[in-house]
């Protein structure tokens, strides 16, 4: 029909407070450059606007997920993830995304890859960058995933069905330890500093900072922090040297150049009361402790589901930089409420240790997810 371009078949879905274009792993070349490309070519990337792409020209718009049929017989699915950069033509799959994690389940339910099994479908997921199986518990209605409800995310417009992700066997699943380092806390040397951080391998690995230690109060703006572009570049100076401590890059910068999708960079501080750009106030009382996170090359403008699993995991570690700062708020199990720059999310971590061992029974989040679009994608043959 046109001669010039070539037709991929997408669905676009919103996931918490992200975007990713979705696609069937068939219809994409099986070469990986090749599929690479045409990735950025649906995106429009590299380019800062994304002008000649369905990518948002933000870090949380600019996300892909590749379905296709299980590869292993405890999965209905199986979900590979990417992180489409609009600064370089990088395709990023070092990491998971949490929040479009929460659209896979409804995307293979409209899709009929999954049997609707109402009130409510459990997808098992396998997830093939972390090499786990992820739980996605989501309403049904009339055989398609339900769209109304009750359920509000701080980020998101309004509501919706609430959709309970269950990330309890992902510990380790990037590294090979929960712990990457074997320690509570790690001291690194990056930009011209020391630094006490806790590096911790749940859902995606996260290296966690005090705030206090940037000379910050924890309750800045993503557009404050971003402004400040030598703050901006310690933050990456810091994460970089993590990843190497964590084994995840022989040098920062690969890291940099490699790796910018994780780890995450998580900036924790006790609870304080602040102003979302929205205006909604955040009281002290409110939360359970305060959270920016830094990843690739930008702050998120919320906070992240993998990124609330690993934050979970790490409040249930005594001796954890998390753990430090919840102070009398700790507790064995239970939800813990995280500040983040458009309001509070909540973590739902349970541990049972014994010993040196720890054992999750659940480490879960909500969120609320739904079809935005489905049709043809255009990409120019080249």
């Amino acid at each position: 029909m046109y001669p010039q371009m070539t037709p991929y078949r997408v669905a676009l879905y919103r996931g918490g407070t992200s975007k990713a274009v979705f696609m069937m792993k068939n219809e994409l070349p099986q070469d990986p450059a090749q599929r690479d490309r045409v990735i950025r070519a649906i995106f429009g990337s590299p380019d800062p606007r994304q002008i000649d792409g369905l990518g948002g020209a933000d870090v949380l718009t600019s996300k892909f997920a590749m379905i296709g049929p299980p590869t292993r017989p405890d999965a209905d699915v199986d979900y590979t993830f990417a992180q489409v950069s609009f600064d370089s033509p990088a395709v990023d799959y070092g990491g998971n995304c949490g929040n479009i994690s929460s659209a896979v389940g409804p995307f293979a339910i409209d899709e009929g890859l999954v049997p609707a099994v109402e009130p409510v479908t459990t997808v098992r997921i396998h997830q093939t960058n972390t090499h786990c199986i992820l739980l996605a518990h989501v309403p049904v209605k009339d055989g398609k995933a339900q769209v109304l409800g009750d359920c509000a995310i701080d980020g998101v417009p309004g509501t919706g069905a609430p959709i309970w992700m269950d990330f309890s066997q992902t510990g380790g699943s990037t590294t090979g330890h929960l712990l990457p380092t074997g320690s509570l806390t790690d001291r690194i040397e990056a930009a011209g500093g020391e630094y006490e951080v806790s590096i911790v391998d749940a859902g995606n690995v996260v290296v966690f900072l005090e705030a206090a230690a940037l000379g910050l109060k924890g309750t800045e703006s993503c557009a404050e922090l971003e402004a400040d572009r030598a703050l901006m570049a310690r933050m990456e100076a810091i994460r970089a040297a993590a990843a190497v401590k964590a084994g995840m890059a022989p040098t920062a910068e690969l890291a940099t150049k490699e790796s910018g999708y994780v780890p995450f960079l998580a900036l924790v501080s006790p609870p304080a009361a602040y102003r979302t750009p929205m205006g909604k106030e955040i009281l002290a009382g409110d939360i359970d402790l305060t959270a920016r996170l830094y990843f690739m090359g930008h702050m998120h403008k919320a906070y992240p589901g993998t990124g609330s699993v690993a934050t979970g995991a790490a409040a249930r570690l005594p001796g954890t930089l998390v753990w430090r700062q919840l102070g009398d708020r700790a507790r064995e199990n239970g939800p813990l409420r995280i500040g983040h720059p458009s309001g509070v999310m909540i973590s739902d971590a349970a541990a049972d240790r014994r010993g040196e061992s720890v054992a999750f029974q659940r480490l879960a989040y909500v969120r609320t997810a739904r079809r935005l679009l489905e049709g043809t994608c255009y990409v120019r043959n080249e």
